[in-house]
């Protein structure tokens, strides 16, 4: 489906799909631990503890639920377990130890992490 997509989307230029998708989803997870932090500061009754430079809650928290819905409805489980292990976790992970560790080929790591990237675009409205 990955190489359909490549040709119905002509002049897309790939390495800047992931680099704003990989953008989003760094965004993502601090997004993710401010909502945390929010909800955690609210049930302990200790709102305002920092100051709030931007007042954008209903937009992060719009963010956080598309992007949530988007990886769990876009993918499969195993392009799920790629961007996930790849991009939504707070070290940077190589390919090959993605590779290894969900026991996948290079040739059809590569594929599915290409295939991930454009689905998930398509799906956030990037592409």
């Amino acid at each position: 489906m990955g190489a359909e997509q490549m040709c119905l989307l002509p002049g897309i230029d790939e390495k800047q799909v992931r680099n704003a998708l990989i953008k989003e989803l760094k965004v993502y997870r601090a997004l993710k631990v401010k909502e945390e932090n929010r909800k955690e500061q609210e049930a302990n009754g200790a709102t305002g503890l920092f100051p709030s430079l931007r007042n954008q809650e209903v937009l992060n928290e719009l963010k956080v639920r598309q992007i949530e819905r988007a990886l769990e409805n876009s993918l499969d489980e195993i392009e799920q377990d790629i961007i996930r292990m790849k991009y939504l976790t707070p070290r940077v992970v190589k390919d090959l130890e993605v590779c290894e560790e969900l026991g996948l080929k290079k040739d059809r790591y590569y594929k599915l992490k290409k295939q991930a990237t454009f689905n998930l675009s398509t799906a956030l409205g990037i592409i």
